[in-house]
């Protein structure tokens, strides 16, 4: 096959991954969309139009202008404003320890002066971070990943941020931001073997904070054993259990759904899936972790398509950043994981989470709209890693 036919089968690999993490983006969002008009109507009985529903709107309309501006944007800018961007989502963080906002037990929101919009600067700070760790990867013709004290500087750009979570509390923000830094840096070619040691040192860590902090030990609690303490701490978890049940195959039908009404705790943003089960059944469910799949899918097929070693793990960063959150949530509302605060990306309501993913796919499809046009990063040697290309 000639250079030019591979060029060309190429550019329509990626032109057909970027479209289908369009559609699939698209489809989650749409569906967040009517899920948190249908989970926040009986909150305000009064208003023809939940308020809640018109401020996921206007977030998403900006979020949608955010993630066309994000997917213009040269990846050289990315790259070099990495540094600018972890520092100031680290100090956004300070900001909120010393000054944010506390809502039930936990200090995670910032609100804007004279505005009164609150905020929540860790999700800044995971896309930060990740464009970070990608950037640092990238650098030194990626032997940063290879090396112990290359994978110890790359793992310090998380745990800064992800200490500061723990002071929230947020021990499931925290944990997250260290795997996904941990899978970026697999990805990367970092050495299992390196990676081991930080692996068990974070995981006696975590366990050594749920057992020195009551309200992680209640969710440890709650999730092994939901059906002996349903009216404590595994009341959440059984009401998204009766959710899933009456769904059945096909659901009750949409905006029929009794869980929200005032059964199911934080029914619009962590259990908007529970929402989806009941309202839509098994069918929704496999449509929302089908599409999340073919998102995820779409961007491993751009970052596999990519040349150059810092947009390939940028675009699998974003991939992560959308997918992986989705599949904690989706994990935790079926009774597989603890629960731990994460909202499902695009489709829960959470100004800030909603915006932070529009971003980080426009990211993605900037990486694909980059490569098809055969533009190279600058400052950003190396090219992709050999782990990749198997």
């Amino acid at each position: 096959m000639s250079e030019r036919a591979t060029a060309k089968d190429a550019t329509r690999g990626l032109a057909e991954a970027s479209a289908a993490a369009a559609v699939a983006a698209t489809f989650l969002a749409a569906l967040g969309a009517v899920s948190v008009f249908s989970a926040t109507a009986p909150l305000d009985f009064e208003q023809a139009i939940p308020p809640h529903f018109v401020r996921h709107a206007a977030a998403l309309g900006l979020g949608a202008a955010c993630a066309f501006g994000a997917s213009r944007v040269p990846l050289g800018v990315w790259y070099r404003s990495a540094p600018l961007l972890w520092t100031a989502s680290l100090c956004l963080l300070i900001l909120t320890a010393l000054a944010g906002h506390t809502a039930n037990g936990a200090t995670r929101w910032l609100v804007i002066p004279g505005v009164g919009i609150a905020f929540q600067p860790v999700e800044f700070a995971k896309l930060a971070t990740l464009i970070a760790v990608a950037a640092w990867l990238s650098g030194s013709d990626g032997k940063a990943a290879l090396t112990r004290r290359g994978v110890l500087g790359a793992l310090s750009l998380a745990a800064l941020p992800a200490a500061l979570c723990l002071g929230q509390p947020d021990l499931g923000n925290a944990v997250l931001l260290l795997l996904l830094t941990g899978l970026l840096l697999f990805v990367g070619g970092a050495p299992f073997r390196i990676l081991l040691t930080p692996a068990l040192v974070g995981g006696a860590a975590i366990a050594l904070y749920s057992w020195t902090h009551p309200h992680a030990m209640r969710r440890w609690v709650g999730f092994l054993d939901p059906w002996g303490r349903a009216s404590s701490e595994g009341f959440q978890l059984v009401q998204s259990f009766v959710a899933f049940g009456r769904g059945g195959w096909s659901g009750v039908g949409l905006g029929d759904g009794r869980q929200k009404l005032f059964y199911l705790p934080e029914a619009h943003t962590d259990f908007i899936l529970s929402v989806v089960a009941e309202e839509l059944g098994l069918i929704g469910v496999v449509l929302v972790l089908g599409a999340f799949a073919a998102l995820w899918i779409a961007g491993l097929r751009i970052a596999l398509r990519v040349q150059q070693r810092f947009p390939m793990l940028l675009a699998f960063a974003m991939s992560s950043l959308l997918v992986v959150p989705a599949a904690m949530n989706a994990a935790v509302v079926m009774g597989l994981l603890p629960t731990k605060g994460l909202t499902l990306p695009l489709l829960s309501y959470g100004r800030t989470s909603l915006l932070v993913s529009c971003i980080a796919v426009g990211i993605l499809l900037g990486v694909a709209r980059s490569a098809a046009a055969g533009r190279k990063t600058p400052r950003a040697p190396g090219r992709r890693p050999a782990r990749a290309r198997r």
